[in-house]
């Protein structure tokens, strides 16, 4: 355990971005899902999310974009 107040400060951020990070992923999951099961928005749900991630840290700008190119060439091949 850490002794120094700052040190504690960045256990408890880390701990509160951890879940954020989660649910994030946990909702990309999912809407991922949908676009594999051609639900309607599905794909501009997922562009969302992962704009979402870009903007909060989560992700960089280029994870994104690769991750949006790969999911749009398999909707536009099936």
């Amino acid at each position: 355990m850490a002794n120094i107040k700052a040190a504690k400060k960045d256990i408890r951020k880390t701990q509160r971005r951890t879940i954020r990070n989660k649910k994030l992923y946990a909702e990309l999951d999912k809407a991922v899902k949908h676009v594999r099961s051609k639900k309607d928005g599905a794909l501009n749900e997922v562009y969302s999310i992962l704009d979402k991630m870009v903007g909060r840290g989560v992700i960089k700008k280029n994870a994104a974009a690769r991750k949006k190119s790969r999911i749009t060439s398999k909707t536009n091949n099936v």
